[in-house]
């Protein structure tokens, strides 16, 4: 039987994710001829290319792709191991991968704080994608816990509602629409919009109510950032639909203006979430613990 060390498997997964070696010996630590010694050693165990250099990009071989996905599983079965241990011995302390969609960045930190005053020794690794990133690591396995909108339905997953998620209009305070009252939602037939990229959860939920109402905007540009929207807002390049989540700041300072329409804001909520079948390690079981039962307050207080 072959032999391959953790150390192997923890490099060429890294390299994997990173597709670069000199980044993957940055997140490691290490040196590059360190990183490429490694993945020699690897190859040559297994017997086959892993990675190959097309032009200036690196991707993984077929092969690559294959090992990938058992590194990981293999990975994380070694995680429950030691987590099994360490329930065993009653340790708090532990490991969890976190992965969050960008909307969720204005209060995740916060929670992450409270968290850790709690539970010192039990690190938390962040991840902060877009939807469709996130729901690709999920599929694989990479992650243990999510925090997003919708629940996915293409995957066989745990969800939990912990908070709500306000969705709202929001435009320039010199727009006509700012000085509307109790304004009928139709009044946004036509008007220019600034959204989201394709596939995200706020840009899902604004699609879902405009269908719903036969509201038909005038997308003028997508953003894949509530940053880049909420400066594109303020410009008067159109108005949003956006988390009230994202614009506490904005709002309470007059650069934005939330509109004054029946119906709005829409609440939504956030989720926590894994793997249907995934067998949560003590660590990322006391997360998803916190977040249910603390979350909620914390975030209505912060955001």
């Amino acid at each position: 039987m072959r032999q391959y060390t953790l150390r192997q498997l923890d490099t060429f997964l890294e390299v994997a994710r990173e597709l670069s070696i000199s980044r993957a010996a940055e997140k490691l630590h290490v040196t590059q001829p360190a990183v490429s010694m490694q993945l020699r050693q690897l190859e040559n165990a297994i017997g086959t290319p892993l990675l190959e250099q097309v032009g200036r990009k690196m991707l993984l071989t077929a092969a690559g792709v294959d090992f990938r996905q058992y590194a990981f599983d293999a990975l994380a079965q070694l995680t429950l191991l030691e987590a099994a241990m360490a329930e065993r011995r009653e340790l708090k302390k532990g490991r969890v991968e976190l992965a969050i969609v960008s909307t969720a960045k204005y209060f995740v930190p916060m929670l992450l704080v409270r968290f850790r005053q709690q539970y010192p020794a039990i690190q938390v690794v962040l991840h902060i994608h877009n939807r469709e990133s996130i729901m690709n690591s999920l599929v694989r396995n990479e992650i243990d816990l999510v925090i997003m909108g919708r629940a996915p339905d293409t995957i066989d997953t745990v969800a939990v509602a912990f908070a709500t998620n306000p969705l709202g209009i929001v435009s320039a305070p010199g727009h006509p629409l700012s000085r509307r009252r109790n304004a009928p939602l139709s009044i946004l037939n036509g008007q220019d919009f600034v959204v989201r990229e394709s596939g995200s959860g706020t840009r899902q939920s604004m699609e879902r109510l405009f269908l719903e109402k036969g509201i038909s905007p005038n997308i003028v540009m997508e953003m894949p950032s509530n940053e880049t929207i909420k400066q594109a807002v303020m410009a008067d390049m159109g108005l949003s639909f956006l988390s009230l989540r994202t614009t506490r700041h904005e709002l309470a300072s007059g650069h934005l203006v939330l509109l004054d329409i029946a119906g709005l804001p829409v609440v939504r909520h956030w989720h926590v979430t894994h793997l249907k079948g995934k067998r949560l390690s003590p660590a990322a079981g006391a997360l998803k613990d916190f977040l249910i039962e603390e979350a909620g307050p914390l975030i209505d207080e912060w955001a």
